[in-house]
């Protein structure tokens, strides 16, 4: 079982600093935008690495996370949509669907996380570019 270590710092000049794992630092984030990020973050690894293991042309992977959130305390999270733009010359969109759901499904830890206590919907588009 692997475990890693993440910061946080509070001045009053720069209000919060987050440290991940790897030293990484990111300022005055909201912080329950952390929650999507997280789940963008997590989700493009995998699409990435899959995309290119099967011989996709990828040039770049936008990701927009539209999410729904309760109007009073504590604000929980009720839904979080994916939009996912891949950007790439001959990008087959049945594969890059099958990439973002072996994300989801097999390899995203804040997927496996989140699944059972938010709805996550996806959506797919494939973008061609020179």
């Amino acid at each position: 079982m692997a475990t890693k270590q993440t910061r946080l710092y509070w001045n009053p000049q720069d209000k919060r600093t987050l440290e991940d794992s790897s030293g990484n630092q990111l300022r005055n984030v909201s912080a329950s935008d952390l929650l999507p990020m997280s789940l963008m973050g997590c989700s493009v690894h995998d699409v990435v690495e899959i995309l290119i293991k099967q011989r996709q042309d990828l040039r770049e992977i936008k990701i927009t996370s539209e999410h729904t959130q309760d109007e009073n305390p504590p604000w929980k999270f009720r839904k979080i949509h994916l939009h996912y733009q891949i950007y790439g010359k001959g990008i087959d969109i049945e594969k890059a669907k099958k990439a973002v759901k072996l994300s989801e499904e097999k390899y995203c830890a804040v997927y496996a996380t989140l699944k059972d206590v938010i709805e996550i919907t996806d959506e797919v588009e494939v973008i061609e570019v020179e």
